[in-house]
């Protein structure tokens, strides 16, 4: 029996080789969304495809990871497709890997003497995978085959060699293809290092010691994970929460109920809206992605994840709903329904656990995409970014600024890495003052990012939320202001956009997107006058919203404490108390 000293060295052993994979994938990337934005998540299994270690990577990628992985091992032996040394497999298809057609998930099977004893995997982002539009995420899809190339799994490369044919037919489907192959070599080069390590530490330790670690991690993590739910109090407790631009229907329902006994949790989204005629619908990888960070932060946030963490949750979402669609409803905005599951398992939450939760966070993702043909060369180009927002204001802390948002953790794309491969030429890029919502702990700012087309045409594509429903606050919190997205044509015409549209962009058009603010926490009249005080100096409120949302005087950039003390009693005793 091997030692709990070598378990866990081992245990972080893995955790690093995942963490190496992923900044290999990173170096070797052709695209700025990979590079630089690091939209790529790396993981390893042992030979039964459970989640053995993970990087700590991008929560909607590593939450379906597990769910992703199973539905590959499971298509490819229901295929009778034989995995050899050498191999690597490629699938995106959602209704298989978890999520939407651009995370491409790279498996490949490590043999230690021809046995098989683990699978290295990394899933990333690339930049266009074909479809209606540039980026390939549409906001008016009504199937999959409009949003790009669907590929079951399949081997990439065989036997260490390359499947030429393979590789021809998927980039003969998709823009920007110097960049697609440079992102798949990316891939799969992460996965023959995360190979590499992994055999080290077999010849190191023996084959026997690393299958007995693993089950050892796994049995490990769910202990911690029982014990973290047994410290909660026992609950039930339910919300509901909208996607908003959905189709003819307007908006769809997310509905979720949550019942903790003991040492385990049920999560049922029952009630929530069927699938809809649009690409807001979430495979069930999605939802187990986002039901899963949600817990994990309110349990114990610094608890490793493995698929120990899985066996005490408990998640029903019925088929053919917006939170389990069958094929082949499109799902290339399900990670903004990743954002709402978020949403509105914290607002469930908060009734029962009102310290360990935040309010509302922007609440989207906010993805941008763009691209059009060089009329001079003939080549097609694409481009993807997420912008950040504002989180939400916590229990004795205030909302982060200007931060990707729950399930993203992807970095900010530098406006110079941009310039300098793509004709666009970025105009603002700054905090949007007076974006978050008032609180004693008040909600962290959206962001401003504008940019004018320097092509001649371009297809622009937003798909986003928050626009129609601003980000609740909680506990007499303020909501956040909404997002807007609008674009001022070189005539000085606006057009505001819905949040999720295509629209073409011509030379010298600029595009300006506003990103939600973070609901506040608690009641504004709490807050400390020189953290109000602190945020005027810092150009996020004005003198009037001091005076008028938190019943602060600042006169000539100084608190006027006396003032301040009369207006906030004052306002106290005016306001109606709750009954």
């Amino acid at each position: 029996m091997v030692d709990v000293i070598t378990a866990e060295v081992i245990r972080c052993c893995l955790e690093y080789i995942a963490e190496e994979m992923g900044i290999a994938l990173r170096n070797a990337a052709y695209s700025p969304n990979i590079k630089e934005r690091m939209d790529h998540s790396c993981a390893i299994f042992d030979r039964l495809g459970r989640l053995v270690a993970q990087a700590e990577h991008i929560p909607t990628h590593l939450g379906s990871m597990p769910w992703g992985v199973r539905n590959t091992l499971r298509y490819i032996e229901k295929e009778g497709i034989v995995l050899e040394p050498g191999d690597v497999i490629a699938v995106n298809d959602p209704h298989i890997a978890g999520t939407h057609l651009n995370d491409v998930l790279i498996l490949k099977p490590v043999f230690y003497k021809s046995e098989l004893i683990a699978y290295v995997v990394n899933k990333a982002h690339q930049v266009d995978v074909g479809g209606k539009v540039p980026g390939s995420i549409s906001g008016d899809a009504t199937e999959i085959y409009q949003e790009g190339l669907v590929i079951p799994p399949i081997k990439i490369v065989e036997k260490g060699r390359f499947r030429d044919d393979v590789l021809r037919l998927w980039l003969r489907n998709v823009r920007a293809p110097e960049m697609i192959i440079g992102d798949i070599r990316a891939q799969i080069a992460a996965c023959n290092l995360g190979e590499k390590h992994l055999l080290e530490l077999v010849e190191k330790y023996s084959v026997e010691t690393i299958n007995e670690v693993f089950n050892h991690v796994l049995k490990h993590c769910e202990d911690l994970t029982r014990a973290a739910l047994r410290k909660l109090p026992d609950f039930v407790t339910e919300a509901e929460d909208y996607v908003e631009d959905v189709g003819e229907e307007g908006e769809a329902v997310i509905k979720v109920k949550v019942v903790k006994r003991g040492d385990e949790i049920n999560i049922d989204y029952s009630g929530s809206s069927p699938q809809v005629p649009a690409p807001v619908n979430a495979p069930m990888g999605v939802t187990i992605a986002a039901t899963t960070f949600v817990l994990k932060t309110v349990m114990a946030p610094d608890l490793p994840v493995n698929d120990g963490f899985y066996r005490p949750v408990h998640i029903t979402a019925p088929e053919g709903t917006i939170v389990n669609a069958r094929w082949p409803a499109p799902v290339g905005a399900s990670i903004e329904t990743a954002q709402r599951i978020v949403d509105v398992l914290y607002l469930a939450l908060s009734k029962v656990l009102p310290e360990k939760v935040p309010a509302a966070a922007c609440g989207s993702m906010n993805n941008i995409l763009i691209g059009g043909v060089d009329t001079k060369t003939g080549k097609t180009w694409a481009f993807y970014e997420t912008v950040a927002g504002g989180y939400g204001g916590r229990y004795g802390m205030d909302g982060v600024d200007a931060v990707h948002c729950n399930m993203t953790n992807t970095m900010n794309t530098p406006i110079e890495a941009i310039e300098r491969e793509l004709p666009l030429l970025f105009t603002r890029y700054e905090i949007r003052p007076r974006s978050g919502g008032a609180g004693r702990w008040r909600g962290g700012m959206g962001v401003v990012r504008a940019f004018k087309l320097l092509a001649e045409r371009a297809v622009l594509t937003v798909v986003g939320e928050r626009v129609r429903r601003s980000p609740w606050g909680l506990f007499g919190g303020a909501p956040g202001l909404p997002a807007r997205y609008y674009i001022v044509r070189s005539s000085g015409e606006i057009k505001i956009l819905k949040s999720k549209e295509s629209v073409i962009m011509y030379y010298g058009d600029e595009f300006i997107i506003e990103t939600a603010g973070g609901g506040g926490y608690g009641d504004p009249l709490e807050r400390d006058p020189k953290a109000v005080l602190m945020d005027y100096l810092n150009g996020l409120i004005t003198e009037e919203d001091a005076e008028k949302l938190y019943g602060v005087i600042i006169r000539n950039g100084k608190l006027d404490e006396k003032s301040t003390e009369e207006l906030r009693k004052k306002l106290r005793s005016t306001t109606k108390q709750p009954t």
